[in-house]
């Protein structure tokens, strides 16, 4: 399972690394291309919000598998789209896989391992998705500039295939558990007004990240100025430092849990208006760029332990209603960075980014000081 989420976090932001390309094929602006992004994230959320009712008694394996299959198809599209609308199609596509397949990982981990070891076996998923980071944005501005876009994205189907098949042998059977189906729609966890408060603030987390990241190339390219070799390497970076956050997160997150929930995402922001400021630096960019990856690569370690913590017993709902949210705020955050980049500029895009950081900072602290109460 690790290799499919390293397959599906490549797949979901390698528009990231290729929106120039992109846009400038399908004639298209790259705030449009960016959509592709954000469709995905909205597919996602109506997929969390939904999956586990729609399943019902389907084997949970078999659940896995088809998504897998689902994950190939929408890169063979994507790669062979000649217009905007089939592009779309396919990146619809991924984001139904994204939403089903997150929305199962945690009850899935429950039933593949005993108790004690589920925070380790998400903590293994999460490495696929730090490994991701690392390979997925510089890989693809690579493959992009040798293969082209189309051939980055069809490089992801073979990957995809290998995972069908390791899942195959790799997964037992797991039948639906009748007493752990959902009880009503998963909306209802939000009656509880710490998961209410506590979901905002990630979701703001999320909208001020990708409102940010996903307009990276262009910023890089248009501002900074970057080769594109250049380009790869600084992707690169963020990815290695992205890496090494998720792995010394958890220790700071046993030691001082709220308050690196907070910090994050106050660096993060002081890391965007930095970036207004220095953005013709091609040195400095790269070292901020790296600090941001570490950041934001480590931050979905600290929120998906928040809602363990906070919903141990109910995590298919509570796995889906935070896909829902995190995804929601993906497809907000990065279509209103993409209208903010094409009509005001790069800088209102960060600054933007900023704000929003900002207020997870203060919708954080309000979230840990109910929890006290």
């Amino acid at each position: 399972m690790t290799l499919c989420v390293f397959v599906l976090i490549a797949s979901e932001f390698l528009p990231v690394s290729l929106l120039t390309p992109i846009a400038g094929e399908l004639n298209i602006t790259e705030g449009l291309a960016g959509q592709g992004i954000a469709i995905s994230g909205a597919l996602a959320v109506l997929t969390s919000l939904t999956i586990s009712n729609l399943a019902g008694s389907l084997n949970r394996k078999h659940l896995l598998l088809g998504l897998t299959v689902l994950m190939a198809v929408s890169g063979m599209i994507v790669a062979l789209a000649h217009s905007y609308a089939i592009y779309m199609a396919g990146r619809a596509l991924i984001g139904i896989v994204i939403g089903g397949f997150w929305s199962m990982s945690a009850a899935t981990a429950i039933r593949l391992v005993p108790a004690h070891q589920v925070p380790r076996e998400l903590a293994i998923f999460n490495g696929g998705n730090a490994l991701a980071t690392v390979v997925a944005a510089p890989l693809g501005s690579y493959l992009g500039a040798t293969v082209g876009w189309r051939g980055a994205f069809f490089c992801l189907v073979p990957l995809a295939i290998i995972a069908f098949i390791w899942q195959c042998f790799s997964l037992p059977a797991m039948e639906s558990d009748k007493a752990s189906r959902p009880r009503g729609s998963v909306l209802r966890l939000l009656r509880h007004s710490i998961v209410a408060i506590g979901l905002l603030a990630c979701g703001l987390f999320f909208m001020g990240q990708f409102a940010l990241f996903t307009y990276v190339r262009p910023f890089l390219e248009t501002v900074t100025g970057v080769s594109a070799s250049g380009l790869s390497l600084i992707l690169l970076a963020i990815g290695v430092a992205g890496f090494i956050g998720t792995l010394g997160v958890s220790t700071l997150l046993n030691a001082r849990f709220y308050q690196t929930l907070m910090t994050i995402p106050l660096l993060m922001a002081l890391i965007a208006g930095t970036l207004l400021l220095v953005g013709h630096h091609a040195w400095t960019v790269a070292v901020l760029l790296s600090l941001w990856g570490m950041l934001a690569t480590a931050a979905p370690t600290g929120w998906w332990t928040w809602i363990a913590r906070t919903l141990p017993d109910d995590a298919e709902a509570g796995g889906g209603l935070m896909v829902a949210v995190i995804q929601l705020s993906i497809a907000l955050g990065s279509t209103t960075g993409g209208l903010v980049f094409d009509r005001l500029g790069w800088q209102s895009a960060f600054g933007l980014s900023g704000i929003l950081l900002l207020a997870a900072v203060g919708m954080t602290l309000y979230t840990s000081r109910q929890m006290t109460q």
